[in-house]
């Protein structure tokens, strides 16, 4: 049973329950983009994401990788364990894309010779700046040992998810992931993979299969998102 709301974020809400060590997270069917300057309502959204992280963070539990998912309550719910979240985000590229071409003036869909995983101070107010490892270490966000880890499960995350998305057609061009810690310090991914989170592109076509198409007013928002519940349930 959920109680008392202990956050709301752009895309979920975070309640406690009776055990101190578990949380309810509600998926909602808000859309934003630029650190929440640009808002709507995309339809069946928070359903999708949902089944899309319920679907694969038990996969990436048996591929080694620790998750604070525990199971689905409901088409908005999951039940999971409570973490302080880590707030340094982590992007993983395999492909130039979005604000990594318009810093660096190269164009989309650039080829990059190995993974780029970068990182972010995670605060809207601050439309989430990119950081280093010192700066994170230097103001108590996280420590060395953190950092380290958190460097190996994203590139673990990579490893599995790259291969799972070419063999239903899609690839997978970025991705942002959140850590936290749990009760015992134990470092677990948290939060959500979704086309929220991701960038996913058709193999074939090259359509964008993700919320870039509400960032660039694409259209075909809602297809675009049950097309991905459907391949990533997919049997490959």
């Amino acid at each position: 049973m959920k109680l008392e709301q202990r956050y709301e974020g752009k895309a979920k809400r975070v309640y406690a329950t009776a055990d101190p060590h578990e949380y309810v997270v509600e998926y909602k069917d808000d859309a934003t983009a630029f650190n929440g300057v640009k808002k709507a309502q995309v339809a069946g959204k928070g359903e999708i994401n949902n089944a899309i992280t319920a679907h694969l963070y038990p996969l990436l539990e048996r591929a080694g990788i620790p998750t604070h998912f525990l199971e689905r309550l409901s088409d908005r719910e999951q039940r999971v364990r409570a973490v302080e979240i880590i707030p340094v985000e982590v992007i993983v590229r395999n492909v130039a894309a979005g604000s990594f071409c318009k810093r660096l003036g190269l164009e989309e869909g650039t080829e990059l010779a190995r993974p780029v995983v970068e990182y972010c101070y995670k605060s809207d107010a601050l439309g989430d700046p990119l950081i280093n490892t010192d700066t994170a270490v230097a103001l108590g966000w996280a420590t060395e040992e953190e950092l380290t880890r958190i460097r190996e499960l994203a590139l673990k995350v990579r490893d599995f998810l790259t291969p799972y998305f070419e063999a239903r057609g899609i690839r997978l061009i970025d991705f942002k992931l959140e850590f936290g810690r749990t009760h015992d310090g134990q470092v677990v991914l948290a939060d959500e993979i979704s086309p929220d989170t991701c960038r996913f592109w058709d193999a074939a076509t090259g359509e964008k299969l993700d919320k870039d198409r509400f960032r660039r007013d694409l259209g075909g928002v809602e297809d675009a998102y049950a097309e991905m519940l459907r391949r990533v349930t997919a049997l490959a």
